[in-house]
């Protein structure tokens, strides 16, 4: 497995990572917890040491996951973590509205390195800004954090332009974590070349659609009412069926490359720019493996025209949340 490094933080993981969300929260049917620590250890096995999970996820079933499958690796590994909501384990789905106070996120910190079984936290995002809490001060207590030895890099999800520069002025960003795909390219307009011009990696997540991309999808697969998809208006009968032009062109162009409509979009992704980490999710050793695939698939600079001019003319039919 090739490395990349996350922008100039010097902070350097496998060119691939592994979305952890799904093991433990989500659609079902979720393995057991034993098959998803076999998974985790498989996947260092193939060279990933780029890991990302959440307080949020489960709750706090996903870290405690990651905590005990990584604890013999945690010197080899960099586990990626948030914070930012207010969490009810008894309620459905778990969090209700933003909390990014300070004292919030020093208890977040503390309870993550617990979870985790770590000295200290290798990136600390921000799930979500919150809009009731200043983003400077947010950074600040992260750099707090940071020079107390229990946080070693500050990241951002989903969050503006504005918030991203506000907050770099305060403490170094390592990385911004965002859906980013073949089929969702409006980061391209802003946040990646703000990452660019300020030395900050980007990490996509959904990389695949959210599955669509793999070409395993079609307007008859059902989705447990447990799915995100089952109310995503990409996922509706209609949009599925409208949508299926994208899919015949990565089958296509998966076919003239000799690999799989997945792999297609992972490779497309770390061809953009070389401090892209996309963090596909997988609960099944082929589909790791398959995803992994994708980091041996290159784009010549002609193949990479073409196929942007390609996606510029494929519409996508509805809304990503």
């Amino acid at each position: 497995m090739q490395k990349r490094t996350l922008g100039s933080s010097g902070l350097e993981v496998s060119a691939i990572g592994l979305g952890c969300m799904r093991m433990s929260f989500g659609d079902k049917p979720i393995g057991t917890k034993q098959e998803m620590v076999t998974l985790i250890h498989q996947a260092i096995d193939r060279g990933v040491t780029f890991f990302d999970t959440a307080e949020v996820y489960g709750p706090y079933t996903n870290e405690e996951l990651l905590g005990e499958a990584l604890a013999p690796y945690k010197d080899k590994v960099v586990i990626a973590t948030k914070f930012g909501f207010d969490l009810y384990p008894d309620a459905r789905p778990g969090w209700r509205g933003f909390n990014s106070r300070p004292d919030r996120i020093r208890q977040v910190a503390e309870e993550s390195l617990k979870r985790l079984k770590v000295e200290a936290l290798d990136l600390f995002y921000q799930h979500r800004v919150d809009p009731d809490v200043p983003i400077e001060e947010v950074a600040g207590t992260v750099k707090d954090l940071i020079t107390e030895g229990k946080v070693k890099h500050f990241g951002l999800s989903e969050a503006p332009v504005e918030a991203i520069r506000k907050a770099h002025s305060i403490q170094s960003v390592t990385a911004i974590q965002s859906e980013y795909s073949m089929w969702l390219r409006d980061r391209e307009n802003d946040v990646l070349p703000l990452c660019e011009e300020l030395g900050i990696g980007f990490v996509p997540y959904s990389p695949l659609g959210r599955g669509f991309l793999t070409g395993k999808i079609n307007e008859n697969t059902e989705f447990d009412s447990s799915d995100i998809r089952s109310h995503n208006p990409r996922f509706t009968k209609e949009a599925i069926q409208a949508n299926q032009n994208f899919v015949f062109f990565l089958e296509e162009l998966a076919k003239s490359k000799g690999v799989t409509p997945a792999q297609i979009a992972i490779a497309w992704l770390l061809a953009q720019k070389p401090w892209i980490v996309p963090i596909p999710g997988s609960r099944r050793l082929d589909r790791l493996e398959e995803n992994l695939g994708a980091s041996d698939v290159q784009f010549t600079k002609e193949e990479l025209q073409n196929t942007a001019k390609a996606l510029s003319t494929i519409p996508v039919m509805g809304d990503r949340y």
